[in-house]
């Protein structure tokens, strides 16, 4: 063992080819408890195929070793050679002292092999043979989470939290809290969350999300502040941060969480939009606007804030404005039928018949059914002089609205005309 030993040392001194070219060496001479050590150190160091070139000449001269099969089974997943593995972990047998461990390695590999019904028998295997085991538990718990079926796996969860709230470095009340959640029960996710003294800036996101599902808005809003502190730059919190104040009536806080977050994350249409309502709110109109266009800047095809600069424009009485927004965006290959009716008004009420006339025959096939924009359609034609077609559309209204008598009788004394588009 002492040639062994100064390779260790050669190691901690940073001499890794010295380290390694003293074992080499030494191999061929080394005695079975020795090859066995020296394979132990090349897993350690990560020199995989070394190491399984030794448990393998090994596992030859002794066959009923199952700690070897483990170990080359170990080396074989590292890997990444999962068939040659599930082999060897098939060989176990009940009785073996590994037998609990191979069935949990097992159940992982056809896990990932995406086989959860082969997955789930061997650790139910596993829990016949030892029923107190928490790994079991915890890996079934697992499995069941892992695809989808979050009330199955609660019950696993539970048995492992009464005896240990960590397994490897899982913090379980945060994996009870996730289960729960995701199954809607968001106050009894809420008191594992509150188990948890977890400072990841991930679980605390969810913590706060959870809570405000809950309509534990306080708690939400502490959680976000929290994470805030920890991590400034972690970009999501923001926006829910302050939309959380605004639905408690702190729109100030609100307007200056979204800034923060806005210095955190320029590209962000959903902080714009959401700024420019708050600043909207604030009475703050031109900081509103420039917000609203950065986030329509930033996606031409953000409808929702398309929208209400439209609303705010026509609040205004500027037309000419609705009628540049919207050209602009559809320029940039927004093919909204829903601006091209907004166009059309916006051009109708600057005068601008022609494309007024245009923009409502494009809208038309969108709206053919759509009461408000027949009659408004039916109208402009008339103030147009094109009675003919007014007279198709006001028809076609009737159809769709035929208790509207007023319309009917309007229609009724529309001249008759040979106007044509």
């Amino acid at each position: 063992m002492e040639e062994i030993y100064e390779a260790i040392q050669f190691m901690e001194q940073d001499k890794t080819k010295e380290a390694l070219r003293h074992l080499e060496s030494f191999l061929p001479q080394a005695n079975e408890e020795e090859k066995f050590t020296i394979a132990e150190l090349y897993m350690k160091w990560g020199m995989l195929e070394e190491a399984k070139t030794i448990i393998e000449d090994l596992a030859q001269h002794y066959p009923n070793e199952t700690e070897l099969k483990m170990m080359l089974a170990d080396i074989h997943i590292d890997l990444e050679e999962d068939d040659q593995a599930i082999d060897l972990l098939n060989q176990f047998q009940q009785g073996d002292e590994e037998y609990v461990e191979a069935l949990i390695q097992l159940a992982d590999l056809y896990q990932a092999q995406g086989l959860f019904e082969v997955a789930e028998q061997k650790l139910l295997a596993a829990k016949q043979v030892d029923t107190t085991e928490p790994i079991v538990d915890f890996a079934l718990g697992e499995l069941a989470f892992s695809i989808g079926e979050y009330v199955k796996a609660i019950p696993y969860y539970e048995k492992v939290f009464e005896l240990s709230r960590v397994i490897g470095d899982i913090d379980v009340s945060y994996r009870l809290a996730e289960a729960y959640a995701a199954s809607g029960d968001f106050e009894r996710a809420l008191t594992y969350y509150q188990e948890s003294d977890s400072q990841n800036p991930d679980v605390l996101f969810k913590y706060g999300f959870t809570a405000e599902q809950a309509n534990r808005r306080d708690i939400a809003i502490k959680i976000w502040e929290q994470l805030m502190d920890i991590d400034p730059n972690y970009q999501s919190v923001y926006l829910y941060l302050a939309k959380a104040y605004e639905t408690e009536g702190f729109v100030q806080e609100a307007m200056e969480t979204a800034s923060k977050g806005l210095k955190m994350d320029q590209f962000n249409k959903e902080l714009y939009h959401y700024s420019g309502t708050l600043a909207h709110r604030l009475g703050k109109d031109l900081e509103s606007e420039r917000l609203i266009k950065e986030a329509i800047a930033l996606d031409p095809g953000y409808k929702e804030a398309v929208l209400f600069l439209v609303e705010k424009y026509k609040k205004a009485g500027d037309y000419e404005a609705i009628a540049d927004l919207l050209s602009h965006v559809v320029e940039l290959g927004e093919d909204d039928p829903l601006y091209k009716w907004e166009l059309a008004k916006a051009y109708r009420e600057i005068e601008s018949f022609s494309h007024a006339l245009n923009m409502y025959m494009d809208a038309y096939n969108n709206f053919k059914d759509d009461s408000d924009f027949l009659k408004e359609f039916g109208y402009f034609l008339v103030e147009e002089g094109n009675v003919k077609e007014a007279k198709k559309v006001f028809l076609h209204y009737l159809q769709v609205e035929p208790t509207d008598h007023e319309t009917e009788e309007y229609v009724s004394r529309l001249g008759e005309h040979e106007d044509t588009f």
